[in-house]
């Protein structure tokens, strides 16, 4: 099922029923031509050549006729998202992610270390409690290996004893902002949302902490939630520098990069306000988020409104290749572009941004 669940990963991705199993564990998925071989048994009391028809009739006159193609055999198998991040891993060739930061974020855990004569009977360790039962009664002399009978008592009992242990945490922060102005519409959302949920199952697959934030824009940008940030729409114009702006703030205020692995990610058609507030973009990208990030992925979407030219302002000022329906990015630059037209352009895209493993 493995390998049937990879052949078909490319129509998975650009799939939306994945994206309503969000924040579980598990997703349902639909593999499809794999027989499960099982015994049936029925009643076969009738006999041969007790059904319908009369003596010397032809077999296979009546009306109806047999099919010539292949059943479809539909198993829906429930996979886990870590699973599933490992198959887009491989099939998409992508590195694993080496985490930056100085590993100061701790978290404590409890470790089951040893064994204890006291205890809460739900760890009650029975091997151990049938030891020492073993061990008064052979010292004592009550054994008989003719019935061999072993009752422990409360003196005999063992528990598992445990003590805290911190561990270094690799921890990421994902600031997802999109344009929602009047030309990005429904198709658009739908879009974004399908890379969104790739990107953040990916990202979750690499460390062990997993921060999103998430930002809207069109001439003024500000903080929602992730549900207001997939259906919220304007009707004004766009100025992305706004955006970038108020992730900067957040970054400042809230994230060590000493600390936090960041990746941002801007979802647009393309279309700014002005060359002015392209190159306000360029600078704020250069001197306020790139000394903080991993990463910086623009994702522009297909859209009939929009100029679709702020792609080419970004490839023009950090020289960042393109994914999707385009040329790939130059390893180790922390800006990545990627165009995505449609769903099917959502699969190469996701190799464009994590191919080099940062």
């Amino acid at each position: 099922m493995r390998g049937k669940i990879r052949h078909d990963l490319r129509r998975f991705i650009s799939r939306g029923e994945f994206i309503g199993q969000e924040g579980g564990r598990y997703v349902s998925v639909p593999v499809h031509d794999i027989d499960i071989p099982t015994f049936r048994y029925g009643d076969n009391s009738g006999g041969v050549g007790m059904g319908e028809g009369e003596e010397g009739d032809t077999p296979g006159k009546g009306k109806g006729r047999a099919g010539d193609q292949p059943g479809k055999h539909v198993l829906e198998v429930d996979v886990s998202l870590e699973e599933l991040a490992d198959i887009l891993g491989e099939e998409l060739r992508l590195p694993r992610i080496e985490p930056k930061g100085e590993h100061n974020i701790t978290t404590i855990r409890d470790k089951y270390s040893g064994v204890r004569p006291t205890g809460p009977a739900s760890l009650r360790h029975f091997k151990r409690s049938y030891k020492e039962a073993l061990k008064r009664q052979l010292a004592l002399g009550t054994y008989n290996p003719e019935d061999p009978v072993i009752v422990p008592i409360k003196r005999d009992l063992r528990y598992r004893s445990w003590t805290e242990v911190k561990k270094p945490q690799s921890n990421a922060l994902i600031v997802y902002m999109m344009d929602v102005s009047g030309s990005m519409g429904d198709e658009q959302k739908d879009l974004v949302r399908l890379e969104a949920f790739w990107i953040d199952t990916w990202l979750r697959r690499n460390y062990e902490g997993v921060e999103s934030r998430y930002i809207v824009h069109d001439v003024a940008a500000q903080e929602v939630d992730r549900r207001t940030f997939f259906t919220v729409r304007e009707d004004g114009g766009t100025r992305i520098s706004s955006a970038y702006q108020k992730c900067g703030e957040i970054l400042e205020q809230h994230y060590d990069p000493g600390d936090w692995n960041t990746y941002l990610f801007h979802f647009s058609d393309g279309d700014n306000s002005s060359e002015g507030d392209n190159r306000t973009c360029v600078q704020i990208i250069e001197k306020e988020l790139l000394p903080r990030i991993n990463m910086f992925g623009y994702c522009q979407v297909a859209s009939p409104y929009g100029s679709g030219s702020f792609i080419n302002v970004l490839r023009e000022s950090f020289g960042a290749g393109g994914g999707g329906s385009g040329a790939g990015a130059a390893p180790g630059e922390k800006v990545v572009t990627s165009r995505v037209n449609g769903r099917d352009d959502i699969y190469e895209s996701l190799r464009t941004f994590f191919r080099a493993g940062k």
